[in-house]
C-alpha cells in the first residue's frame, strides 16, 4: 500500500467540479447572449408527420394571438412573434427583471407538398398550433404487389 500525502483542497475540487456541472446544466439559458433568443431559442416547438398533414406546435406564453405572424414560403414556414418592451415605472423597486422583450422567430423546411389553401393555424393557452395539410400525391397509399413466378 502507497502512502499519499493528504492534500485538503483534492476533495474541494471534486465538490467544485460537481457544482459546476449543476449551474452548467441548469442555468444555461441564463448565460445564451439576446441573438441566441432572437434566433429561435425563445421558444420549443414539436413538429409532427401524420399521413394526412405536418401539425406544428409552438410554445408562445405571454403573447397576443395579434402578435404571431405565421408564413409559408417556398417551402420555408415561419412563426414570428414580438413582444413590447415593457416601461418601467419610475419609483418602483424592481428586484428581479428577467421577461425578454422583442422579436423572436424560428423557421423550418417543409419538405412536402402541402394545400395552400387549407392551411391552418389556432392560438389558445400559449401554445399555437399549425396544420399543414398535405396535397393529394405526398400521402402515403398502400399498393399490394402481385409476386410474379
Amino acid at each position: 500500500m502507497a502512502i499519499v500525502k493528504w492534500d485538503p483542497f483534492r476533495e474541494l475540487e471534486g465538490l467544485q467540479s460537481s457544482i459546476n456541472r449543476l449551474f452548467d446544466d441548469n442555468f444555461r439559458f441564463m448565460r445564451m447572449p439576446e441573438a441566441t433568443l432572437a434566433q429561435g431559442g425563445a421558444f420549443p416547438v414539436n413538429i409532427k408527420d401524420t399521413p394526412e398533414a405536418v401539425q406544428i406546435k409552438a410554445e408562445l406564453p405571454g403573447f397576443n394571438k395579434g402578435d404571431i405572424k405565421i408564413s409559408l414560403s417556398d417551402n420555408v414556414l415561419t412563426i414570428r412573434a414580438e413582444r413590447q418592451k415593457e416601461d418601467k415605472v419610475e419609483n418602483e423597486n424592481y428586484i428581479r427583471v428577467e421577461r425578454s422583450y422583442g422579436s423572436f422567430s424560428r423557421s423550418f423546411t417543409v419538405d412536402v407538398p402541402v394545400v395552400q389553401d387549407q392551411l391552418k393555424a389556432r392560438y389558445q393557452d400559449g401554445i399555437v398550433e399549425i396544420t399543414l395539410p398535405k396535397a393529394e400525391e405526398t400521402k402515403k397509399k398502400e399498393v399490394n404487389i402481385n409476386i410474379e413466378g
